[in-house]
């Protein structure tokens, strides 16, 4: 027998019936809907809606719902499969946010690392790649005015650093360089006072020296922060007088009205033009009084004026922008306070120890010896203020002595000295933090005046 009989086989059984419905009718049974019976092992072709009691009404629904939806719908709480859903959800946020701030970190240390990289190597950085920033300015920038004074016996370096000073020159070196390349001979520089303009090549600040239509006759310049030893000559030479004229007008404070053993301090830096025929003495008096006239349009005392010129002749030596002219000022403050000083009353002030040593050579460094030897302005031996100014301060170094910042800070130091930029701190061991700063640059700067 075949294992599938056909149609025409007279022995085969009947065929079956085309649907369920036809095999219903055949067996007499109502075609009435009833509940199917699903064979074991098989499943339905769609989810099949729950029974509902006699007398609700059965709406369609829209759209087919997820079976989640479903059993939600009927339970009203979603099933065990859509917990753990959450559960996993939830942790794959938790691992993403991880990762991203791992990535963040990872990135925010080499932005800092490279941002200290080229803050200390900057310069070694632009000479290997070809970077570096021209030295000088370029011709037809040359605007305003700047005065700037030639002493004799200056070197070439002087002379550069005193254009850079006076806004003339780019960088420091910029002029110092061009005598060295074009040979030049700084004994073709006459003393005196100038004036140029600011933003000059320094091939154009050397032929503005060397003209003579340029030097202004019968007057001196005295920048902030000289000495009297260091102004005596710029008066002289400025002003026409003999030398030995002006070292004679200065050894006599009193002459002048100030009660002190010395005129350091009192010198007012400013640029004077005097009469032909006027006497060093009378000359002298005029900066004096300037001084005076500053004091006073300040608020200091009369009784405090040798005291604040030496606090601002210290301030003048030590900073270097108008804000930080009011933090050593507080620095200062915060050092002579014994209560609250970090330093037992020392303000360890290398300008101060440096004072001694007016012949000294080598960089802002002080030396063993200067931080070691016991005279009366050496702040790293003796409590206290020095016993007198140690240069003549400006109106800015004034009234920042007569008014410090708001700070707590114990310590400062120079952490950049092409810059000039400061880092102020609170305790010693911040302090010890930027000195290491200091020091890497120095390094990476050999020539930077360390």
């Amino acid at each position: 027998m075949p294992e599938n009989p056909s149609a025409h086989d007279p022995g085969a059984p009947a065929e079956p019936p085309l649907s369920r419905r036809a095999a219903r009718e055949a067996r007499g049974v109502s075609s009435d809907p009833a509940p199917e019976t699903v064979p074991a092992g098989s499943a339905p072709t769609r989810p099949q809606p729950p029974l509902r009691p006699s007398g609700t009404e059965r709406t369609a629904p829209t759209s087919a719902a997820p079976i989640d939806a479903l059993f939600e719908a009927h339970t009203g709480r979603a099933p065990a499969t859509a917990a753990r859903h959450d559960k996993d959800r939830r942790k794959s946020r938790v691992a993403a946010w991880a990762i991203f701030l791992i990535v963040l970190g990872l990135l925010g240390g080499v932005v800092a690392g490279g941002f200290w990289v080229w803050n200390t190597y900057e310069n070694q950085i632009r000479a290997v790649m070809g970077w570096e920033e021209p030295k000088d300015y370029d011709e037809g920038l040359a605007e305003g005015e700047a005065t700037v004074t030639v002493v004799s016996g200056q070197t070439g370096a002087d002379i550069s650093r005193t254009l850079f000073e006076a806004g003339v020159t780019k960088t420091s070196g910029a002029f110092y360089s061009y005598l060295i390349e074009s040979a030049e001979d700084t004994n073709l520089l006459k003393p005196g006072v100038y004036v140029l303009q600011q933003k000059m090549t320094s091939e154009a600040a050397f032929q503005a020296l060397r003209d003579p239509a340029n030097k202004l006759e019968s007057t001196a310049q005295l920048r902030e922060g000289l000495t009297v030893d260091q102004s005596v000559t710029r008066i002289a030479e400025g002003v026409g007088l003999p030398l030995e004229e002006v070292e004679a007008a200065v050894a006599d404070p009193s002459a002048y009205g100030v009660a002190a053993e010395s005129l350091e301090g009192w010198l007012f830096p400013a640029t004077y033009t005097f009469d032909p025929g006027t006497t060093a003495a009378e000359v002298i008096q005029t900066m004096v009084d300037q001084t005076i006239s500053t004091l006073d349009a300040a608020g200091v005392p009369e009784g405090r004026r040798e005291e604040i010129l030496t606090i601002a002749s210290i301030i003048q030596k030590e900073a270097r922008y108008e804000e930080d002219f009011f933090k050593v000022s507080r620095v200062i403050a915060n050092r002579l306070d014994p209560a609250i000083s970090d330093t037992n009353g020392l303000l360890q002030m290398d300008s101060t120890a440096q004072y001694g040593f007016a012949e000294r050579e080598g960089g802002a460094s002080s030396t063993a010896e200067e931080l070691t030897d016991d005279n009366g302005w050496n702040t790293y031996v003796r409590t206290g203020l020095p016993i007198g100014p140690i240069s003549n301060p400006g109106a800015l170094a004034i009234a920042a002595a007569m008014d410090p910042a708001e700070g707590p800070w114990q310590y400062f130091v120079t952490v950049n000295l092409e810059t000039g930029e400061t880092e102020f701190t609170e305790t010693l061991a911040e302090h010890e933090q930027a000195v290491r700063k200091w020091r890497e640059w120095c390094a990476a700067n050999p020539d930077g005046g360390c």
